[in-house]
């Protein structure tokens, strides 16, 4: 990727890192799935009269939704409420990233570059040393639907991908183009619409009503306050950028920068909430950081190496299906920075 979309690739990570912390401290006495239907409501209103609908079928944007919004963050925000510490969900979820290549790989074919493997890999390792190393109690079934939260996250990306280079037809007429930014906002948005409805439906079934007004009726201004920022920075911004970029490069070179995640997200804990990491953690978002270097430096110098001549448009890397079509063809697309 070029430097101003390896830079923004960056920029969600922070944002993203942040996040675990943020929704720990608005959790309070609101119901986690609760909370989850006050931030997709923010996310929805007044955007979704703003954005236009995504070029792509409804199923596809429902499936994003799906995966990406409902099953990632319901399962992330029940496990913060069972006693998830916030560093250590920031670190297990990115089992996302290995699944995401694996996931691509089988329902895409791209083949993740040697370079992407070494970060993968090297990045791996120091995912592992700080998952050994850590010596916060965790519950067995927080830590299980952490994982699982993983898992619905790497199918949503998937989705996205797909979704944002096949730009399918619809009864045989070819779906509206559209600015790639304007894009992956339009996906945030629209696909946050199976979210509201099933977990305040399901608050009322788990938590009751008494407990859904109770909570509603006294809320205070860190809930608020957090919901600000998980809907208008973690989704509008960050989910923006990400479905934009996952639309214009295979998976496997987009997915690795999110490994930065956790070294974020340990970092605010230490910091807001007191959880001081070890050595074995502050070792292994090192690696963790060596392994985005090993992703994104190799990709970069490769990309100047085979950069066509001005007004022939970017070439794409990856040895995967090119915007062409064609598997293990490099494909070539024009106006490639985010907002032409």
């Amino acid at each position: 990727m070029p430097l101003r979309h390896t830079l923004l690739a960056v920029l969600v990570a922070v944002v993203w890192g942040a996040n675990f912390v943020v929704i720990d401290l608005g959790l309070g006495d609101v119901p986690p799935t609760l909370f989850l239907a006050m931030r997709f409501v923010a996310v929805l209103v007044p955007a979704v009269f703003l954005v236009p609908r995504p070029a792509a079928r409804w199923r596809d944007v429902l499936l994003v939704g799906a995966f990406m919004s409902l099953g990632q963050f319901g399962l992330l925000y029940t496990a913060l409420a069972l006693g998830m510490p916030p560093g250590l969900a920031s670190l297990v979820l990115q089992a996302q990233v290995g699944l995401t290549v694996l996931f691509a790989a089988m329902a895409l074919r791209e083949v993740p570059t040697r370079a992407q493997l070494v970060g993968v890999v090297v990045g791996g390792a120091g995912l592992l040393v700080v998952g050994l190393g850590r010596s916060a109690a965790t519950p067995a079934l927080a830590f299980v639907l952490t994982l699982a939260a993983a898992a619905s996250w790497a199918i949503g990306n998937v989705i996205s991908r797909r979704t944002g280079s096949a730009r399918p037809a619809v009864a045989g007429t070819a779906l509206p183009t559209e600015p790639a930014a304007l894009a992956g906002l339009s996906m945030t948005v629209w696909s946050a619409l199976v979210v509201p409805v099933p977990m305040v439906a399901l608050s009322l079934v788990v938590d009751g009503p008494a407990a859904v007004g109770h909570a509603l009726t006294h809320l205070t201004l860190a809930p608020l306050l957090s919901t600000a920022y998980t809907a208008w920075l973690a989704s509008l911004v960050g989910y923006g950028i990400w479905n934009t970029l996952l639309g214009r490069y295979p998976a496997s070179a987009v997915v690795p920068f999110t490994m930065l995640v956790p070294v974020v997200g340990i970092l605010m804990a230490w910091w807001v909430l007191g959880e001081v990491p070890n050595a074995a953690e502050a070792g292994g978002g090192a690696v963790l950081l060596l392994g985005v270097a090993i992703t994104t430096l190799r990709r970069r110098r490769r990309h100047r190496a085979r950069t066509l001549p001005s007004g022939a448009g970017e070439q794409v890397e990856g040895s995967g299906r090119g915007p062409d079509g064609r598997a293990g063809v490099t494909g070539v697309r024009a106006g490639a920075d985010l907002g032409q």
